[in-house]
């Protein structure tokens, strides 16, 4: 009679043993240990097998399967059921012991995955292959009159003013805090006005600057940061009621980064609740504008608070959309920069393949200022890695391929904007390129936005804490939260190998262009380019009339027919930027 593979396994093993033994002395021999093992478990020295563990969890039957499989879209005859429930309790819920069992582990919450995201394919070249910080030389005159004319200035021109001795930091910070007195109870931006701290700042910026001891563009500019970044001794809400009271003990290390450059912290900037739409616990952060709208998220309060010229520049952060969709709607502009670049320790951790920390400024120019100063691997963020900046305000455009989608700039979300955008390109000497790419979903990759999310706020949902967000809608994190536990890791794994092959394709894009001009609410493209890790710069081009303002959230601010029947801004009052 044939043995079964266990039993092989078992004697063979000893076997083989015996051998091993036949060459010590009798006197040598260890006396034989007493069996312990329980009535009816493996023999000693048998191999672990799969569903052999003792039954835990709930029953379950063939028919919790047939109503399962509606939940991951699959489908099992009757006898593969029965075969499931069968022994799914001594299989399959035991992996659920680290959450569920005797043995439980809590996962602290500055603990990443074992498993890195690289976006750079093999053979890819990454990045600039030099440092170089040339910016634009335009002398900025003598300090302007009114403050406002000083509250929207390029940061150049307040960094030269400050230098010079001709500004001070203290006044350009009064100015900021003036003007979030003003404004601020009608856009809802600011979740905590940190003024004592930031007149210290800029009082010492001077003593500083006056001693000869500049450090820099930064030095003595007031900031805003979105309150997910941690403040040592300030709180930082996450924009949601249970982290209300949150007080972190230590500095993230952007806002670290930013005070070893002289940078003055004038507020923490409002959120979407947990970096999802314009909603926080106190309210919803309205568009400057057009008040009727709200700013857009999740990074809602930099959107608004650059806009209004409340801040001298402000940080957010995106994981899909939210620093594009703000800048976009509130018109300033948004650097997202290249996954892995500014390190998010101390950041709030939504999606750890995805997260993103950048600049939210009114210039191009002043987005590079601030990235300049912030990028860098820190230590803490094993994703972030050297980097290099290679800028130059005087480098000629002429030749440069500008890649572009035909039929995108002929449909919503692009507008005559987006399309005299193209048209302005050619006339400055680049090359218009038409690229395609795959009609894939592309959307099926937020599976993994989902599941990294869930886990990231496991014990709130698990908790019910979650059911406090002022959001509950079915699009909000609360239900999305709970779905997700119900999502296929056999489909993650597919999702991964699906993000890779995305990337691949967008490779091929990119070694035909060097860059892509797409209108920045292209649901596609803000999709891939999050996960695949490409830069994105939102600039502004121009307004559109608005048929109709709403104020409803969801992930970029509002629903995706919202955000295309009200794109950017019908007036904009340049004459004297009052926002109101």
């Amino acid at each position: 009679m044939s043995k079964s593979r266990r039993q092989f396994l078992t004697t063979a093993a000893l076997g083989l043993m015996g051998a091993a033994v036949t060459s010590c002395s009798k006197s040598d021999k260890a006396p034989e240990p007493q069996s312990a093992q329980p009535a009816g478990s493996p023999p000693a020295g048998a191999p672990p097998a799969f569903g052999t563990a003792p039954s835990v969890g709930p029953e379950v039957s063939t028919n919790t399967f047939a109503e399962a499989e509606k939940l991951v879209n699959v489908q099992f005859t009757a006898a593969e059921r029965t075969q499931a429930a069968g022994n799914w309790r001594s299989a399959m819920a035991p992996v659920y012991e680290r959450r569920t069992g005797p043995k439980k582990v809590a996962i602290e919450s500055n603990i990443s995955p074992y498993s890195n995201w690289n976006p750079v394919l093999p053979g890819m070249k990454v990045g600039p292959q030099r440092d170089q910080f040339i910016p634009s030389k335009s002398d900025p005159g003598p300090v302007p009159a009114k403050d406002e004319d000083i509250a929207f200035a390029p940061l150049a021109h307040q960094a030269h003013w400050i230098q010079t001795r001709k500004l001070t930091s203290e006044r350009l910070t009064q100015i900021y805090l003036d003007r979030i007195k003003r404004f601020d109870p009608k856009l809802h931006c600011i979740i905590t006005l940190t003024a004592d701290h930031a007149l210290a700042q800029a009082k010492k910026a001077d003593q500083e600057i006056a001693a000869g001891k500049h450090r820099g563009p930064l030095h003595g500019i007031p900031w805003g940061g979105k309150d997910l970044l941690d403040t040592a001794g300030i709180p930082t809400t996450y924009g949601a009621e249970p982290f209300k009271n949150r007080v972190p003990t230590e500095d993230s290390a952007v806002v670290k980064r930013l005070n070893d450059a002289g940078a003055v912290l004038v507020a923490k900037l409002s959120l979407g609740a947990l970096a999802l739409n314009d909603i926080w616990f106190g309210g919803q952060t309205v568009n400057p504008w057009l008040l009727e709208e709200g700013a857009s998220g999740s990074s809602a309060g930099p959107g608004a608070s650059t806009a209004a010229g409340l801040v001298g520049f402000s940080i957010g952060s995106e994981t899909g959309g939210s620093i594009v969709s703000p800048s976009m709607r509130c018109g300033v502009t948004g650097l997202r920069p290249t996954y892995g670049r500014v390190p998010r320790t101390g950041a709030m951790t939504l999606c750890w393949s995805l997260d993103k920390l950048g600049p939210m400024t009114r210039h191009v120019e002043d987005t590079l200022f601030v990235l300049r100063a912030i990028s860098g691997p820190d230590g803490g963020d094993l994703n972030c890695v050297p980097s290099k900046l290679d800028y130059n305000a005087g480098a000629p455009v002429k030749g440069l391929r500008v890649g572009y989608f035909p039929g995108w700039m002929k449909e919503n979300p692009a507008t005559d904007v987006d399309r005299a955008a193209l048209e302005t390109i050619k006339k400055l000497g680049m090359t218009a390129v038409e690229v395609s790419i795959p009609d894939w979903p592309y959307d099926s990759l937020d599976l993994i936005l989902f599941a990294e999310a869930a886990a990231a706020f496991e014990e709130l949902t698990l908790s019910h804490q979650v059911d406090q967000l002022k959001a509950q809608v079915p699009d909000a994190w609360p239900n999305l939260f709970r779905q997700a536990r119900f999502l296929s890791a056999v489909d993650f794994v597919q999702t991964d190998r699906l993000r890779r092959k995305v990337a691949i394709e967008m490779a091929r894009v990119f070694s035909q262009v060097d860059l892509l001009l797409v209108p920045s609410l292209r649901d596609e493209m803000l999709t891939i380019t999050n996960f695949t890790g490409h830069p994105s710069l939102t600039l502004r081009a121009g307004f559109v009339q608005v048929a109709e303002a709403r104020r409803l959230g969801s992930r970029s601010g509002q629903s995706s027919a919202e955000i295309q029947s009200a794109a950017p801004r019908a007036a904009w009052r340049h004459a004297d930027r009052t926002p109101f």
